[in-house]
């Protein structure tokens, strides 16, 4: 079985940065930061998981809203990572 949302291209992006957003959720549990890692697990999840639920809408407009909320995932990550470069637990790479 194929679901709509396997072949949307943003989706496929989507899983590839979210892949290496977990690899950083790893690092942070081995250095026992673990509400760090357990918000960017779940705003990272966030993000392929609103395209997948928004993909099976029935309209247009019910799928642009789950497009804005997994936009707004992509900020919480954001800032999440923006916290972590600030208090020096990542870097830019």
């Amino acid at each position: 079985m194929t679901f709509r949302f396997e072949g949307l291209d943003i989706w496929k992006k989507v899983i590839e940065i979210g892949n290496r957003l977990l690899d950083i959720a790893d690092r942070l549990r081995e250095m026992k930061k673990y509400r760090f890692a357990e918000q960017l697990d779940s705003a990272t999840l966030s993000i392929s998981n609103n395209i997948t639920e928004g993909a099976d809408s029935f309209s247009d407009r019910d799928f642009a809203n789950f497009l804005n909320y997994s936009r707004r995932s992509v900020f919480e990550c954001a800032n999440i990572l923006s916290v972590l470069q600030y208090r020096n637990i990542i870097d830019n790479e």
